[in-house]
């Protein structure tokens, strides 16, 4: 049985990969990516079916953090020309909500920058998800303020939070050379956290700051081992004016092997394809989509990201439907039997929620296998991509700052 194969069958039954065979994804060459991808695309119809999820970012505070994230805008000392405000508003908050829950947006992140929340933070939170779920009640709430100090999760749980986000960026080896102001075990402490309050827990990636795939492999088995209920997989913006402003050596194939290889190692979890996707896999997008079964929904933090409608288009014409918010986005053995919520880590067979995205359901509908077609030949196992040289640019262009939506007077590009 070839590698895709193995990886195919053991994603079907929800069976861990081995680091070797994670590792083998990655060094596959650009003419297997198709092949790839069809076995990712296998397993994610499998626990998916066809839907895919859309998230919609309201960035509540921008700019002025004291953390020094060499990967981020609004870090201390960015020099990034960002949009830079305090709070907005719950009202103001809600209205931005408003614009990507009428896109099609199932679920709402409110994200603010800094160390981590303080209590008064909480409870500007706490209003503003209050707003939001005035609105429109069936909407998921997702929180992402950075570190969670004790009995704040569980306050934001009971102001009606679904779920919570804290990235662990990067492997546990590496993260001392991209961020000092904070440790990876405050990070992982912040998810433990988030689960252990009942929330959705929310952990992901960013791909693309210089890391080996050993490196990747790394977070992404640790991320697995923390068993997060989503993982947004992010592919670094290199912002003029940060640290990590010149590691351009991703390309889309690059790109789409590091999204089936997170699928592999997470058959039945919501991968999602986060920032960078318009900059790094730009044409090749909706391949993407036969992988994730999630994305962002028009611009980000402090990023633009394509119009909505683009976004909408090119999921239709891709063959997929957006996900409802009548439907469970967690298969069935994910659900927590509990209340009605986004899902949670129990055994097989437990049906119900954990937090608040509707009613309980199973797995996607089951499509017709789509085999991959050709065998992988054995292949190294690790290295980081060399850097696009001169027949394959940079596409700086395509890094434009965020200038509308939350935080200014001009509509969201949603």
């Amino acid at each position: 049985m070839d590698l895709l194969d193995i990886l195919t069958d053991k994603g079907l039954r929800r069976e861990l990969p081995t680091r070797e065979e994670a590792l083998a994804v990655l060094a596959t060459t650009d003419d297997q990516l198709l092949d790839v991808v069809a076995a990712a695309g296998r397993v994610r119809r499998q626990w998916f079916g066809r839907r895919v999820k859309l998230n919609y970012l309201v960035n509540l505070k921008s700019g002025l953090c004291p953390e020094d994230c060499s990967y981020c805008s609004q870090r201390l000392g960015s020099k990034a020309e960002i949009l830079k405000y305090t709070w907005l508003k719950p009202d103001q908050a809600a209205q931005a909500a408003a614009a990507g829950v009428a896109g099609g947006a199932k679920r709402v992140c409110l994200v603010a920058s800094g160390r981590g929340p303080t209590d008064r933070d909480i409870d500007r939170v706490a209003d503003t998800i209050a707003a939001i779920k005035g609105a429109d009640e069936g909407v998921e709430v997702c929180a992402c303020l950075g570190l969670l100090s004790d009995n704040q999760a569980e306050r934001l749980k009971a102001a009606g939070a679904d779920a919570y986000n804290h990235n662990l960026n990067t492997s546990e080896a590496t993260y001392g050379d991209i961020t000092t102001t904070h440790t990876y075990a405050d990070r992982v402490d912040t998810v433990a956290k988030a689960h252990g309050a009942g929330l959705s827990a929310c952990s992901g990636l960013i791909a693309g700051m210089g890391e080996s795939d050993a490196d990747l492999v790394d977070v992404v088995f640790a991320l697995r081992e923390l068993d997060p209920d989503s993982v947004p997989v992010n592919f670094l913006i290199p912002f003029e004016g940060t640290p990590l402003a010149e590691e351009w050596n991703l390309t889309p194939q690059r790109c789409l092997r590091i999204l089936a290889m997170v699928r592999f190692v997470c058959p039945d979890i919501e991968v999602r394809i986060a920032g960078g996707r318009e900059v790094h896999l730009r044409s090749m997008q909706p391949l993407g989509l036969h992988i994730a079964n999630s994305i962002f929904l028009g611009d980000y933090l402090t990023s633009e990201g394509q119009a909505g409608q683009a976004d909408l288009d090119m999921i239709k014409d891709a063959g997929f439907e957006v996900e409802g918010a009548g439907q469970t986005t967690l298969p069935r053995h994910r659900v927590h039997a509990a209340a009605t919520g986004c899902g949670g880590h129990q055994e097989e067979g437990a049906c119900g929620t954990g937090g608040g995205c509707g009613p309980c359901g199973g797995h996607g509908e089951s499509a017709p296998a789509v085999e991959a077609a050709g065998a992988v030949e054995a292949v190294g196992t690790a290295g980081a991509v060399a850097a696009p040289g001169a027949e394959d640019e940079a596409r700086t262009d395509l890094v434009r700052v965020r200038r509308r939506g939350a935080g200014t007077e001009l509509a969201p590009n949603a």
